[in-house]
Parts: C-alpha cells; sequence; structure tokens
C-alpha cells in the first residue's frame, strides 16, 4: 500500500485528460450517439416496456 503514499498529489491530472481526450475523440466520431441508443434500449428493456 505504499504505492499510494508515495505518489504525489496531482498523479489524477493525467488520468483525467486522457479520459477527456478520449471521450472527446469519440464524440467527434458519432459514437455518442450509438452509446445513447444502447443505453436506453438496456433500460428500456429492464423495465420492460421494450
Amino acid at each position: 500500500m505504499n504505492f499510494w503514499k508515495n505518489n504525489s498529489r496531482r498523479a489524477w491530472i493525467p488520468g483525467t485528460l486522457a479520459g477527456v481526450l478520449f471521450l472527446g475523440l469519440g464524440a467527434a466520431q458519432g459514437q455518442f450517439a450509438v452509446i445513447w441508443k444502447k443505453a436506453v434500449m438496456i433500460c428500456l428493456e429492464c423495465i420492460g416496456i421494450g
């Protein structure tokens, strides 16, 4: 558990920036609509409406 104690407090910044970059790239390619459609269909199936 010394790994967490030895890291600086700002070690999360590169990971956050990479996540935002990849989210932006996916949205630019039109993947947001695909993921949204799948999420809606899963919700409708779980509720039993669809």
